[in-house]
């Protein structure tokens, strides 16, 4: 059975700058109250990308997926949002601009509707979605940045956009309801920024269901679950607790990280990577329900992979059921979510997954599979809020 592996540049769609960000709840405050470029006026539709009622909305897609079963069947599984959805997302998309200055413009190009399809409209089947565009640091600097240059971003200036525009959120759409963030590597910097500045131990905690802070380094004391880059949001242990948060970062279990990974570890003494997964918050190796892009990030149209042998999928999304498994580690490596690809080559379903980061015919352990962070979990993800907001209604 060929083996789906595409070669993905180490900037493309998804690569992110979390790793930089400040990683406790006294610098992320100190570094949010020195804050001092001005913020975009969210009153302005055009900042949205998401946003009930707003023509054109980025979330309005198509988002039927094809389900490959091991069996090499397929089956088409329709997606529809929910309307009358009781509780909102807030999303803070990862590193995804193009843009040639350190700082992305206001102008949403093909990288920022891209990844509201890949990481945050399928939420809408249980929240209403809210997604703010923000001026964050760009591909650009980020390549800048990896190569030795001297390319100087303002990371202030997207976390300003984005607190301005959860700001604007709770004035003028939230009406006390229940809301979870949603984050993957520069987008959950910024949250977990915004969250100790603004939102941990204040009353507006009262309406957080949860926090998806995917792709990231967000710090716990070890064998603890809160004290670290947060001093009052724990981490999620169960599926009815709210109030707390989800994180993680992923790596192959045949490609742990290595001593210099970018993810899953921390610089701070008595500190480690929180992971938790969102398949089974209590801890174990579950199976994950994900949802993949039909063609892998970073494939051209026109060469999309086989799912399964002679068999041609027409949808913009595949989901495997039993092919993934994952469970959090904590070991010498690091602590991380490690996914297990159970490829059966007697099987006519594809064998492997794309998602590595490859650059030179090589794989870069350090990133992990940080391009398909939330693709691995989204369908648990979506579970998971469904019954975080039984749990939060019935408070």
């Amino acid at each position: 059975m060929k083996k789906l592996l595409f070669a993905l540049g180490a900037t493309l769609f998804l690569a992110g700058c979390a790793t930089d960000a400040p990683e406790n709840a006294d610098t992320m405050a100190e570094a949010a109250a020195t804050a001092g470029s001005t913020a975009l006026d969210y009153d302005n539709m055009d900042y949205w990308l998401c946003r009930p009622g707003r023509d054109g909305d980025a979330c309005d897609i198509d988002l039927t997926t094809t389900i490959v079963g091991a069996d090499g069947s397929l089956t088409r599984e329709p997606f529809s949002a929910d309307p009358d959805a009781d509780i909102d997302c807030f999303y803070v998309y990862p590193t995804v601009s193009n843009d040639a200055t350190p700082n992305s413009d206001t102008n949403p190009g093909p990288g920022e509707t891209s990844v509201i399809a890949a990481q945050f409209a399928r939420f809408a089947e249980v929240c209403k979605p809210y997604a703010p565009l923000y001026r964050q640091v760009t591909l650009t600097a980020l390549r800048d940045r990896m190569s030795g240059g001297s390319m100087q971003a303002d990371r202030e200036m997207g976390y300003n956009d984005v607190k301005a525009a959860w700001e604007h959120y709770l004035e003028n759409d939230n009406n006390g309801r229940g809301v979870v963030l949603v984050g993957h590597s520069q987008g959950s910097g910024v949250l977990t920024q915004l969250l100790a500045a603004e939102i941990d131990g204040k009353p507006v905690q009262d309406r957080v269901i949860s926090a998806l802070l995917i792709g990231t380094r967000f710090a716990v004391p070890e064998g603890d679950v809160v004290g670290g880059a947060l001093k009052h949001m724990p981490l999620c242990t169960r599926d009815d607790e709210t109030g707390c948060v989800v994180t993680f970062a992923s790596f192959r279990s045949t490609v742990p990280p290595p001593a210099m990974s970018l993810f899953g570890r921390m610089q701070q003494p008595g500190m480690i990577a929180a992971c938790n997964n969102p398949a089974d918050l209590g801890g174990g190796e579950a199976e994950l329900h994900a949802y993949l892009s039909a063609g892998g990030p970073g494939v051209s149209a026109g060469s999309q992979p086989a799912w399964a042998e002679g068999k041609t999928v027409d949808t913009p999304f595949v989901s495997v059921p039993g092919l993934l498994s994952a469970q959090c580690v904590n070991n010498e490596r690091g602590s991380y979510l490690e996914v297990t690809v159970n490829g059966d080559p007697a099987d006519p379903r594809a064998d492997d997954i794309s998602g590595d980061v490859i650059t030179n015919g090589e794989v870069q352990a350090g990133w992990g599979l940080h391009l398909i962070d939330v693709h691995l979990v989204m369908g648990d993800l979506i579970d998971l809020v469904e019954r975080q907001s039984v749990a939060y209604r019935s408070k």
